[in-house]
């Protein structure tokens, strides 16, 4: 452990002595590159250095259990430093495990209305409020990219990008199916019905992480519109993007220029067929797709909002929460730190 740490901290200081040379500070790219770098490090640095700092405090109450006068003292120094020690450990181990390299990303995600017609639709209208009420308590942007309205209200998909400092850190872990019991609006007799929506979260694919070949788009352009023939679009600017090598298929017709749908609809793409790639790198791997909490498969069942009872759990992780409201409100931190927190002890064990 202290080797790692010492490396990390020769890392840091070649990064901030690289950082003071005017080479560097003219070029922006490398200058960003390079702060992203330090920043990711400085926490761990940090922890490093408190630690080296318990551990020389130790030695001195050592010293001073010789002293008959101090070891009363001493002792109770001992202690206490022994305490601090001890979590500073524990706090390392989690700093040291292998970071994700997409947690500091933008996302985009999709939700689909799936099983339940015109009542998973609604409940998927209701994740996204969801999503974007947590996002605003976050200091988050989000950019609706696409979607389709359901007849009886919500969405039978929408498509969104959220911004902000590590959005995927956070929300990696909504990838699947997600399922509400409730007595629909359209329920005339009281019954409480099953249905479920779909999450999709996607690292955003930056240019150097996934390469697409034009010849390799087919790109076809339609007139947008709304539900029910609302606000149909006097000019044709939705895009539709076809990637004939992964017969993958992405539309856009939010924004009222065909260039701007374009533009989105292609980031869309980009981070489609990086989500994939980085499945089947899983895949190859195996042993973390195993022990990750879920597999960010949209048919894994990974959480029930039972409204009668004010319930939400995650199947993942045995989680159970009676503050349904207040999550479907965008209190979401809770549960998500649960999420991080078992992620980490499960990539703990597998590091040990």
């Amino acid at each position: 452990m202290i080797e790692r740490l010492k490396a990390i901290e020769e890392r840091y200081q070649q990064l901030n002595k690289e950082l003071l040379n005017p080479e560097t500070l003219s070029n922006i790219q490398r200058t960003t590159e390079i702060s992203k770098e330090m920043a990711d490090l400085e926490e761990t640095v940090n922890t490093y250095h408190t630690y080296q700092k318990v551990l020389e405090d130790i030695d001195s109450a050592k010293e001073m259990l010789k002293d008959e006068e101090l070891a009363d003292m001493a002792k109770e120094e001992m202690e206490n430093l022994a305490s601090k020690k001890e979590k500073l450990e524990h706090q390392i181990e989690l700093l040291l495990i292998p970071k994700d390299p997409n947690d500091g990303k933008n996302i985009i995600a999709e939700i689909r209305g799936a099983a339940g017609g015109d009542e998973a639709n609604i409940f998927a209208g209701d994740l996204y409020r969801m999503y974007q009420k947590y996002a605003e308590k976050q200091g988050w942007k989000t950019e609706v990219l696409d979607a389709t309205e359901g007849e009886a209200g919500g969405f039978a998909q929408i498509q969104f990008m959220i911004k902000g400092n590590n959005v995927y850190s956070k929300l990696k872990y909504e990838s699947g199916s997600h399922r509400v019991q409730r007595v629909p609006e359209t329920e005339s007799q009281g019954r409480i019905q099953t249905s479920t929506a779909t999450v999709l979260i996607m690292p955003e694919a930056e240019d150097v992480n996934i390469e697409i070949n034009p010849q390799d788009l087919r790109i076809d352009i339609f007139r947008s519109s709304g539900c029910g023939g609302q606000g149909v679009n006097t000019t044709d600017s939705a895009v539709r993007i076809t990637h004939l090598p992964t017969n993958t298929v992405v539309t856009c017709q939010n924004e009222r220029s065909q260039i701007q749908n374009k533009e989105q609809a292609m980031k869309v793409l980009k981070a489609r067929l990086y989500e994939a790639e980085l499945q089947r790198q899983e895949e190859e791997l195996g042993t973390e797709r195993r022990n990750k909490i879920g597999t960010g498969n949209r048919a894994e069942k990974i959480r029930t909002y039972n409204y009668p009872q004010n319930r939400v759990t995650d199947h993942r992780i045995g989680y159970t929460s009676n503050n349904l409201d207040r999550i479907m409100n965008g209190d979401l931190e809770d549960l998500i730190e649960s999420l991080i927190t078992e992620d980490q002890k499960r990539k703990l064990a597998q590091e040990v």
